[in-house]
């Protein structure tokens, strides 16, 4: 028996996500010091990344919404993963903060894309038809493995640093790239579909203010940009805070660790049970609610055996959310604004992020761990907001059991 197109596709997708996951795995973490064996300062290598956080900003949409116009997803996103590579080499021979800043916009401006676009084909590739419903896949087994990949890859650059030095990671983020670039020929070209009824009516705006103008996907980013954004005192001062109370390096990276481990675990196996359990309402309140728990305990003490039993909850408050929402935008975005709509969705969150990262910095300088409880509040003000995406679901089916 033949298998079908899009049972067909998982090991295709595994494959992308794996090698373009562990090209960020392996530079990512260690950008920054390579930057600074450039000669760079401080305050320099803080400009190439923030201007880098800047740019993607705008050219992810840009690609997303392109990707849509020319209906050619996957050739946007093999053209901007063949540019990244070609890009990251340019850092090698770069010499000074200007050239280097120049680098570093060009590749983070090519970069921006790859990951939304990629949702958009694997989450219309892992949409179920009603009427074969085992032709799917869990969009979380794609996105599980980029997560593992990405760990593998970190782990690989260490060791390779240790024998090749810091600009071993540059070239095995060209090479991986590269590879990434040709694994994206291999997927299928589709994109997921809205429900019925909906596409016809919202596909004939322009395709921006046709996202904007449903009420379910400016709830989806403002519940996902509240939950996701209060990761910002953590990513920026969790080991600050843990070394302050006198955790040291080994036990901060296991702590950490820790958490991205339970990140991959609810990707491959625990979400998507989670999801349809309780629903993508249910699940975003979940989520809310582990991070009302989590920084509440950031919060209060530093106490190790507590950490150890809170971060795990990482698996939920970002893993997920993120499985939830999209859940969410598979079904409600309409037919030809898929990738405008990741993009779009990712630079919501991407800009809270932005803007909560640095009032975290005030935060934590003023009020030092307690400024952890502004993180659980933002969960507390997400909690109710999934109950509207629920209500929403039931008034568009009529006699239907809400999502």
């Amino acid at each position: 028996m033949l298998a079908s197109p899009l049972s067909a596709a998982l090991p295709r997708f595994l494959l992308l996500y794996g090698v373009l996951y562990a090209a960020f795995g392996v530079a990512s973490p260690f950008l920054p010091a390579f930057l600074q064996s450039k000669g760079l300062t401080t305050e320099e290598i803080g400009v190439v990344l923030a201007a880098a956080t800047g740019i993607r900003l705008i050219t992810g949409p840009c690609a997303g919404r392109l990707a849509d116009r020319l209906a050619a997803p996957r050739a946007v996103l093999a053209a901007c993963t063949a540019l990244s590579a070609a890009a990251v080499v340019l850092f090698l021979p770069a010499r000074g903060a200007e050239a280097l800043l120049a680098v570093g916009l060009l590749h983070a401006a090519a970069l921006a894309p790859t990951t939304t676009i990629a949702d958009a084909l694997a989450l219309g590739a892992a949409a179920r038809a009603p009427a074969a419903p085992r032709n799917g896949f869990e969009y979380g087994w794609v996105r599980g493995a980029g997560s593992a990949a990405f760990i593998a890859g970190s782990i690989a650059a260490a060791q390779a640093i240790d024998g090749f030095g810091m600009a071993v990671i540059i070239c095995l983020q060209a090479a991986l790239l590269a590879a990434a670039a040709g694994c994206v020929v291999l997927v299928p070209d589709q994109v997921s579909q809205p429900r019925s009824g909906q596409a016809r009516s919202d596909a004939r705006a322009p395709g921006i203010v046709a996202l904007i103008a449903l009420p379910e996907f400016r709830r989806l980013v403002l519940i996902a940009a509240l939950v996701l954004g209060s990761h910002a005192m953590h990513d920026a001062f969790a080991v600050i805070r843990w070394s302050a109370a006198g955790i040291g390096p080994a036990t901060a990276s296991l702590l950490w660790s820790e958490s991205v481990a339970a990140e991959v675990v609810v990707f491959l196996l625990i979400g998507p049970w989670l999801i349809r359990c309780l629903g993508p309402a249910g699940a975003m309140i979940l989520a809310a609610a582990a991070g009302v728990v989590r920084w509440s305990v950031m919060a209060v003490t530093a106490d190790i055996v507590a950490l150890a039993l809170v971060q795990p909850l990482h698996g939920l408050t970002f893993a997920l959310l993120h499985l939830a929402c999209m859940r969410v935008l598979a079904q409600v975005v309409p037919a030809g604004l898929a990738a405008t709509a990741q993009s779009l969705y990712g630079t919501g969150i991407g800009a809270t992020t932005a803007i909560l990262t640095l009032v975290s910095g005030e935060l934590y300088g003023r009020f030092g761990p307690a400024g952890f409880w502004a993180m659980a509040a933002l969960c507390i003000l997400a909690l109710p907001l999934p109950l509207t995406l629920r209500q929403a679901r039931a008034v568009d089916r009529p006699g239907g059991r809400a999502q």
